[in-house]
């Protein structure tokens, strides 16, 4: 179990509230301290991961409105304990988010897991549970669930992915929900994948309008080593390339300039068959051209069903969208009668 350091109620349960402002850069946020935590998010130099959950909190709460129901319904003091339950397979993913919303509403909840970040749940299971005041409980319990779905939606897919593309590692892209890039990023690290660059700061992409604008691939190249040189400042480069022309230019250029290229993304080289079968002759061309110089990256055309091929040409990572912008969320519940809960799961063929 986590702690918070925090002792005073936030705005939701009562009129006062202690805020401490925390980024995922940091070794805590919000009195979690990630040592404990089964796989720590990415590192972020602004992204306030505490400051999302009060956002969706507020967003819930509506000013100063609060939980309407509850307070008509559920005596203020009146204690339960609610059982999160697994209605679908799948991977758990947004166990410590989930836990750090709770605390936010209430850092007197007592929160215990019988699994971890990670972990493979059954359909029926009781994986979780928390204790304590039943409005705190009630007015957490959506924030909790949506971010604990999606993530464990994403972490789901990526390890389907990530174990069908080996030897190549999967990757995600910028396509994650507005708000949300750390977190579904989380969720990919979750699932067994890897992150791509977490925003337009600590990675130089070359894509194909950079290469466009900048007058060719070459040209945006020397520009980009110009550049770093000039602002001496040292970061992964990566280029993208959409036919074997592009890949032997890029080679050339790299041949004859000292360069602080890393990478070369392979763009839609894999073509997809009348048969539902995908052509991957092209990309497994262009990674021999390249021969190990440098990293190489599959994007476009990348399915569950095309990914083991695709990762059997010898590229090194395998990027796909998909995983982020495409999520569909794990059914999860939080339920305090979980005998009816059950009853009404089988009925309805979700427990």
């Amino acid at each position: 179990m986590f702690s918070i350091s925090s002792t005073v109620l936030p705005r939701w349960c009562t009129t006062s509230r202690h805020i401490v402002r925390m980024a995922a850069a940091h070794t805590t946020i919000a009195g979690l301290s990630f040592e404990a935590v089964a796989i720590k998010p990415p590192s972020h130099p602004t992204y306030d991961l505490k400051g999302i959950i009060k956002l969706a909190l507020a967003e819930d709460a509506g000013g100063r409105a609060g939980d309407v129901t509850c307070m008509a319904t559920i005596p203020f003091d009146m204690e339960v304990e609610a059982h999160f339950l697994a209605k679908e397979d799948g991977i758990i993913a947004g166990i410590a988010l989930a836990e750090m919303v709770f605390l936010e509403v209430d850092p007197s909840l007592k929160v215990e897991w019988s699994r971890k970040d990670g972990d493979y749940v059954q359909k029926g299971l009781q994986f979780g549970k928390v204790y304590g005041r039943a409005h705190s409980i009630v007015v957490a319990e959506r924030i909790a669930l949506n971010f604990m779905q999606r993530m464990s939606g994403i972490a789901t897919l990526t390890k389907a992915m990530a174990d069908a593309a080996h030897p190549a590692y999967i990757l995600e892209t910028r396509k994650t929900a507005p708000g949300l890039r750390l977190v579904d990023k989380w969720a990919v690290l979750i699932g067994g994948g890897r992150n791509h660059r977490l925003g337009l700061f600590d990675m130089v992409l070359i894509k194909d309008n950079h290469i466009s604008i900048a007058g060719g691939i070459r040209n945006a190249l020397r520009s980009v080593d110009e550049y770093l040189e000039q602002e001496n400042l040292q970061m992964e480069v990566e280029v993208e390339t959409r036919t074997h022309e592009e890949v032997k230019e890029v080679l050339q250029y790299a041949s004859q300039t000292k360069t602080s290229l890393t990478r070369i993304m392979l763009d839609n080289m894999v073509a997809p068959l009348p048969n539902g079968d995908v052509d991957v002759s092209m990309l497994k061309e262009a990674v021999e051209l390249i021969n190990g110089k440098f990293e190489t990256e599959a994007s476009g055309n990348v399915t569950l069903e095309t990914v083991h091929k695709i990762g059997q040409t010898g590229v090194t990572y395998i990027s796909s969208g998909a995983l982020t912008h495409s999520v569909k969320a794990l059914d999860i519940s939080l339920k305090i009668d979980t005998e009816l809960a059950l009853e009404v799961g089988r009925r309805t063929k979700r427990a």
